[in-house]
């Protein structure tokens, strides 16, 4: 039994994928920038959020200041602290879908399972899921839009076996069992990332419980400098005209300028690891300082911005276990010294998959995106956005277009604005498909790996490296400022597309690109010949050399 999903008009129907942030941020802007409303949201949960809708664990809440991790087309005045929590994050974007309308345009309980390229009809074949009943729906789109969001797929240690035969509970942070109460159990607590950091304090906080923390490798923890906005301020952001822009834009380019502690051999690198370095010799027991202290740079993995976890290492209720686990048993774990400590509950807080998907996407020729990655050895993109051989295909967040050092809101919305760019001939209905050539794509990536090799992020695992100890890849963060991202995404490089059934109108925009580019030539070169006495020839090149050098080698 079919049934038709909510695509209700003969412009060019369009399909986001994913209702987190991601999505409704797609949907919002495509309504309102391209004034195009066939679209429909499908999202296999039963309500919107993602990342803030699915983590509820205690603590829960973002390491990125809440006024930057948030739109800057829908700013909030009134975060009550500087550093803001799941349920305000989920509340805020709950505000945004129902204010926006989205609810019409929203298919819940309802998964994706298959995207296929119909070259000869030139849209996709998507095939979904009713996740309640198991019914199947076939619908098409002309435009497929993957925002589906990078922290979604729970990850477990693979070399850890057992998980199956523990008798107590057992979960992921990503699925907090709220209705298990730790009062007077012996918890183990699996991984020391940032979600740990985070819900540790919280239920060690309980005297009765007894934490143990079984760790794998150090991380770098940095002061959390939280504070709460008083009502004047609050007031101040609300009506007065500019202001919250320009601290918004403030904590921006504090965070972005950063970057360069990510370079390899950088004295900002060094700075950073000397201010760590004594907070950590201030906070943490001294007689765990040692094996806290990452040897490490700071940065190649996630820093901790400290949510009170060393000092909840003070608590006598708290023990740090850095011995490898062997296996999971009936009533705890064995290490890999034949020791066994008994828990009652285990809690996993060991990170995501980011690169992996239960969504099949098949483009021209029936290649799967799955394949497509195993034969360039990994994930990879043009601008973490588009792929060749997938057209009118979308990624929100895709490979090595996210950051270790600032807000994913920023890339989100840059992304989306980008996307935009390229849907609208689609939409518009100028072109019936476009697709990334390889050769730009390959060009792309060169580029990429060539400023990964002068970075710190392949010094250690990480989740950057895309969950797999094998090959020493970095196949999520964009290796720059996001000033850099956003300066190479601001306008699509038109030649680096393959457009049917558009030919003409990518020709009459070539050529209104050319006629802008010899006027503003012909106007600015004799003037500025007449001023510094340059030969023009050598003049344009010197200037082409210079902002090549200026925005691909040095940023």
């Amino acid at each position: 039994m079919m049934r038709n999903a909510p695509l209700d008009n003969d412009a060019p129907r369009v399909v986001i994928i994913g209702a987190g942030i991601a999505g409704i941020t797609m949907a919002m802007n495509l309504r309102y920038k391209l004034q195009h409303n066939n679209f429909v949201i499908y999202e296999q949960a039963g309500s919107i959020g993602g990342t803030w809708r699915d983590n509820t664990y205690p603590g829960c809440g973002s390491d990125v200041p809440g006024h930057w991790y948030s739109l800057s087309t829908k700013p909030n005045p009134y975060w009550e602290n500087y550093y803001i929590t799941q349920p305000e994050i989920r509340a805020y974007w709950e505000d945004i879908f129902q204010t926006h309308g989205l609810a019409s345009r929203t298919v819940f309980n309802t998964r994706v399972k298959l995207v296929e390229w119909d070259a000869e009809k030139s849209l996709h074949n998507v095939t979904l899921e009713d996740v309640v009943s198991g019914q199947i729906i076939q619908t098409q789109a002309e435009a497929v839009i993957q925002a589906i969001g990078i922290f979604t797929t729970p990850m477990f240690p693979q070399n850890l076996p057992g998980r199956e035969k523990f008798t107590g509970p057992l979960w992921h942070s990503l699925h907090w069992r709220h209705d298990v109460d730790l009062k007077g159990k012996v918890v183990g607590v699996v991984g020391n990332g940032c979600s740990v950091a985070q819900f540790l304090p919280i239920i060690a906080a309980e005297p009765t419980t007894r934490v143990i923390n079984f760790c794998r490798s150090p991380q770098w923890f940095t002061m959390k400098g939280n504070y709460r906005y008083p009502e004047w301020l609050k007031w101040a952001f609300a009506y007065v005209p500019f202001l919250m822009s320009a601290y918004r834009s403030f904590i921006m380019i504090r965070h972005d300028i950063s970057w360069n502690m990510y370079s390899t051999n950088s004295p900002t690198s060094a700075s950073v690891k000397k201010r760590l370095t004594s907070y950590m010799r201030q906070t943490v027991p001294a007689k765990l300082y040692d094996k806290m202290v990452p040897t490490y740079p700071p940065g190649c993995k996630r820093i901790i911005v400290d949510p009170n976890y060393l000092a909840a290492l003070h608590q006598p209720n708290v023990d740090l276990n850095w011995t490898a686990i062997q296996e999971i048993v009936e009533d705890g774990v064995v290490l890999k010294t034949g020791d066994r400590v008994p828990l009652d509950v285990i809690i996993f807080g060991t990170g995501f998959y980011l690169v992996e998907r239960d969504i099949t996407f098949r483009g021209i020729g029936g290649l799967t995106l799955k394949q497509y990655f195993e034969s360039e050895g990994g994930a990879t993109g043009y601008y973490g956005t588009v792929f060749p051989g997938f057209p009118n295909m979308f990624t929100i967040v895709g490979p090595n277009s996210a950051t270790g050092h600032a807000s994913i809101i920023f890339i989100i919305e840059t992304q989306v604005s980008y996307i935009l760019k390229l849907m609208k001939p689609i939409v518009d209905g100028k072109a019936k498909s476009l697709e990334v050539t390889r050769k730009a794509t390959t060009s792309y990536n060169t580029w990429i790996k060539k400023r990964l090799k002068n970075t710190i992020f392949l010094d250690c695992f990480s989740y950057y490296r895309g969950d797999s100890h094998e090959g020493a890849r970095n196949v999520t963060t964009f290796p720059g400022m996001l000033a850099l991202y956003w300066w190479i995404t601001r306008k699509p490089r038109w030649n680096d597309f393959k457009v049917v059934g558009g030919e003409r109108w990518l020709y009459q925009r070539r050529k209104v690109e050319m006629m802008v580019k010899f006027a503003l030539m012909a106007t600015l070169v004799p003037l500025t010949v007449a001023i510094v006495g340059y030969n023009p020839s050598s003049f344009i090149a010197g200037l082409k050399e210079r902002l090549i050098e200026r925005w691909f080698s040095r940023t």
